[in-house]
């Protein structure tokens, strides 16, 4: 059996789920854990930020329910409203950070979600990549290489089409994966305690 993690970097419940995911890991490390991109906002959904109205309303909500934090520098994106969220190009920087440490693909994915929603920086830039491989202790040249690779593209619509498959419509979403059985553990927002009983059961 493994986990599978379905999430999206440009998600704000996604970044409230990351110290869950963070706990349950650490409790079961025998559990090996699969993370996929989900494709929150591709194709007509790549619009300015201010045309999601909801998102401050939803991040009070994560925050209050997560204790996630949100910075000041993401805050400002936010309130300046012309920035464009990008899945497809943050699913290509997941692919590439788990293509050079497929081990830590938790982790990364939380260090990904913390470098926009807390540092405020573009998961379609470069530099970003080379910042998030820098402070993993990573080599930032070439996780770079391969964000940039036409591989990263092609391992984005992998994932997008298998997040599809296991019938995932939201994000984020933990599921047991045994075979051909798939047991959903998480949808949104749950606690390490609440995971951790549905797991027991499964």
């Amino acid at each position: 059996m493994k986990l599978v993690y379905v999430f999206d970097a440009y998600c704000g419940w996604s970044h409230g789920f990351s110290g869950t995911l963070r706990e349950i890991t650490s409790r079961h490390p025998d559990l090996p854990v699969e993370v996929i991109s989900g494709g929150l906002f591709t194709g007509p959904r790549r619009v300015p930020i201010r045309e999601f109205g909801y998102v401050q309303g939803a991040n009070t909500k994560i925050a209050e329910l997560t204790g996630a934090t949100f910075g000041q520098a993401y805050e400002k994106l936010i309130a300046d409203g012309s920035f464009v969220m990008d899945s497809e190009a943050a699913a290509r920087g997941v692919a590439a950070l788990r293509q050079v440490a497929p081990d830590r693909a938790v982790e990364l994915a939380a260090v990904l979600q913390h470098a926009f929603y807390v540092d405020g920086r573009s998961l379609s830039e470069v530099a970003t990549y080379r910042t998030v491989a820098q402070s993993a202790g990573l080599d930032a040249d070439a996780v770079v290489a391969a964000f940039e690779a036409p591989e990263a593209q092609t391992a984005a619509h992998a994932d997008f089409r298998r997040a599809a498959q296991l019938g995932v419509t939201g994000f984020p979403t933990l599921l047991a994966v045994d075979g051909d059985s798939v047991t959903p553990l998480a949808h949104g927002h749950a606690t390490v305690d609440q995971v951790d009983e549905r797991l027991a059961a499964h």
